[in-house]
């Protein structure tokens, strides 16, 4: 199963690339924010977007990013591969 998952950014990059730090659950790892360039709001340290293969699909407010999670939390094993391999594919490998 494949969720969206919400993520503050921590970090964005120097350099002209689309790639930007985010934490999700304690997790840091680069995504693709190049799909949100063309907004007209800028993105900044402290945002929240929502974060689906490693690409940034939306930006949402905080209130909105806890409520995705309280309900992402109740979904209990899905939530948990979820974040598994979200956590995976930030280190290379297949599981935790």
């Amino acid at each position: 199963m494949c969720l969206g998952i919400p993520g503050e950014l921590v970090e964005l990059a120097d350099d002209d690339t689309d790639l930007a730090t985010v934490s999700v659950a304690g997790v840091r790892r680069k995504v693709n924010v190049g799909l949100l360039a063309d907004n007209e709001e800028k993105l900044a340290v402290g945002d929240w977007i929502l974060i689906h293969v490693g690409f940034a699909l939306a930006k949402i407010d905080e209130a909105e990013a806890a409520a995705a999670l309280e309900m992402l939390h109740s979904m209990g094993p899905a939530y948990d591969q979820e974040l598994e391999e979200f956590v995976a594919s930030s280190t290379g490998r297949e599981g935790l």
